[in-house]
């Protein structure tokens, strides 16, 4: 891989499209969480729902560059009305995640996901947000009263079969612990998850995050050579693209930042990026990565 200086920056080229992202519900949520990096809620519309008729669009091009893999994140994703046709539509392309917040999986939606994911030759996975082991760790965080309807969405794929993958970001004290994480499998176990799938993301300092708890160090930055001589082959940036109402964004981190913003199709963004902002700095260190 080559890198090239910018402004002391050090670049990561696209090796492959093998991964596209939708923000398919915008920046719209039904919820506010104090650290969320888009600073997503129910009045943020920087990014507005997507249509089904844009994303199967945006489907043809992707597999036609190459892409394996799509990803749909919000917002809250269950918000947008032509959701789960939109993720019948991505289904027959490939491999298909939904980030949620999981308030929108009620029983009968869930059945539905199910019969979707089972009409399909590739795989569906639903991601659900939480950031807590009780409602009292969790509710500060993401809203009042939200643990107890997170739980009661994650019972209800449970319930038709689906094993949810369990985000959670280090807001959470204790997570990064075993202790920590010991609670949410045996949390998931009561649910009546035999095999549990739990994953911890990193904080990013920007958004809602920042005016939490404060934002980059000076120093919290890359600089050419920062790679070790290995390349930037493990950031999610290298093979991956974010699709949204407004054109196409280098990731899924930096959609709310105008810098991270590289044309208005795929095709048109297929060229290096400068690794400049500080949240790229999170991506290298911590190892940050939504695609596995």
């Amino acid at each position: 891989m080559i890198t090239e200086k910018r402004h002391g920056a050090p670049s990561v080229a696209l090796d492959s499209l093998d991964t596209v992202w939708f923000q398919v519900s915008g920046t719209l949520c039904n919820l506010a969480c104090a650290h969320c990096l888009v600073s997503a809620s129910p009045t943020n519309r920087t990014h507005d729902h997507m249509t089904l008729d844009s994303i199967r669009e945006s489907l043809d091009e992707a597999a036609a560059l190459g892409a394996r893999e799509f990803y749909f994140t919000g917002g809250e994703p269950f918000l947008n009305p032509e959701m789960e046709a939109i993720v019948e539509a991505s289904l027959a392309y490939g491999p298909t995640t939904v980030l949620t917040n999981g308030l929108l999986l009620d029983a009968k939606r869930s059945e539905r996901l199910r019969a979707i994911a089972d009409a399909s030759d590739y795989s569906l996975d639903l991601r659900v947000s939480l950031d807590g082991w009780d409602a009292e760790s969790n509710d500060p965080i993401r809203g009042q009263g939200s643990f107890a309807r997170v739980l009661k969405g994650v019972g209800n794929l449970v319930a038709v079969g689906i094993n949810p993958v369990l985000t959670v970001t280090e807001v959470c004290e204790g997570i990064a612990r075993d202790a920590g994480k010991t609670k949410f499998l045996e949390m998931l176990r009561a649910l009546g998850i035999d095999k549990p799938r739990l994953k911890v993301l990193p904080l990013f300092k920007i958004g809602a995050e920042c005016e939490r708890d404060g934002g980059y160090a000076d120093w919290q930055r890359l600089r050419e050579g920062d790679d070790a001589g290995a390349g930037w082959g493990h950031l999610q940036c290298s093979s991956c693209r974010m699709v949204t109402s407004r054109g196409v964004w280098v990731c899924p981190i930096l959609v709310n930042e105008p810098e991270g913003k590289m044309g208005e199709a795929l095709v048109e963004t297929l060229a290096p990026y400068p690794l400049r902002h500080q949240a790229c700095w999170t991506c290298h260190v911590q190892g940050a990565s939504c695609r596995t």
